[in-house]
């Protein structure tokens, strides 16, 4: 009877292991200054494992109209902060297609359409995000 117990545990605690979006109220800096958006490498057909790999914090006010190389065509997940408003571009030097993204977390961007046949993941070449 404890091993079935202790099995439902474990396998409760592992699939918490795995990464999960954080909620866009708990989006803060090192310092704990405000954040205006997080953007992250990996997600996954399961919601509770998305928003994994690398993060990449974005403080109110940024304007990349140029990705970091390392960041060019690589974001899959994001979070916005509350009362923030994110927009990101599919070309570099802020051309291209264009999405603006309010408050709250974006697990999968290959399920938010970037025209016809298109979708927004590993597509951000440039963003702007600002904080009300």
């Amino acid at each position: 009877m404890a091993v079935p117990v202790l099995v439902a545990v474990l396998a409760a605690a592992l699939a918490g292991a795995g990464a999960q979006c954080p909620a866009a109220a708990d989006l803060r800096g090192v310092n704990g200054s405000r954040v205006c958006a997080e953007l992250f490498t990996d997600d996954s057909p399961y919601y509770d494992k998305c928003c994994g790999g690398k993060s990449l914090v974005v403080e109110c006010g940024a304007d990349a109209p140029y990705v970091p190389w390392e960041w060019s065509g690589s974001v899959s997940s994001l979070v916005v902060g509350p009362r923030c408003q994110l927009t990101v571009w599919a070309l570099p030097g802020k051309h291209g297609k264009t999405k603006t993204f309010g408050p709250g977390a974006v697990p999968r961007l290959q399920e938010v359409r970037r025209g016809l046949f298109g979708n927004w993941n590993n597509a951000i070449r440039g963003y702007y995000c600002k904080c009300n």
